[in-house]
This record gives C-alpha cells, structure tokens and sequence, in this order.
C-alpha cells in the first residue's frame, strides 16, 4: 500500500502545482494591460486549467486516504 500513498502524494503535488501556474497565468494575464475581452478570455482558459489542476489534487488525496486505509 505504500505505493498508492506516495503515488497519491506524488499526484497531489502535481494538481498543487498545477494550482499555482494557474495563479501565475492569472496575474500575467492580469498584469497584460490587454483589453476586457482579451482578459476575460484568457482568465476562462485558466479557469478550465483550475479544475483540471483541482481534480488531479483530489484524486491523489482520495489516492492517499485508500492507502492509509487498506494500509
């Protein structure tokens, strides 16, 4: 069962790190000085990112709480 808790832990830190990029994406986009609807495009982008990201999170923590479990 160790596999599945560092794998989960492993796949956390990847949807954590996916979170932080898209607050990166968010304040280049920003920061850009484009107008409104260029913005407002490229923040629906990260936003589809953003779930993405959240979901990869969330598995491996479901991941992590079956190890410990089955552990």
């Amino acid at each position: 069962m160790d596999y599945v808790i560092w794998g989960g832990a492993a796949l956390s830190m990847i949807g954590i790190l996916g979170l932080l990029w898209c607050v990166v994406l968010a304040v280049r986009a920003k920061r850009s000085g484009l107008p409104d609807d260029q913005i407002k495009a490229q923040l629906q982008q990260v936003v589809a990112l953003n779930l993405g990201a959240l979901a990869i999170s969330a598995l491996g923590l479901m991941l992590v709480i079956a190890g410990v479990i089955l552990a």
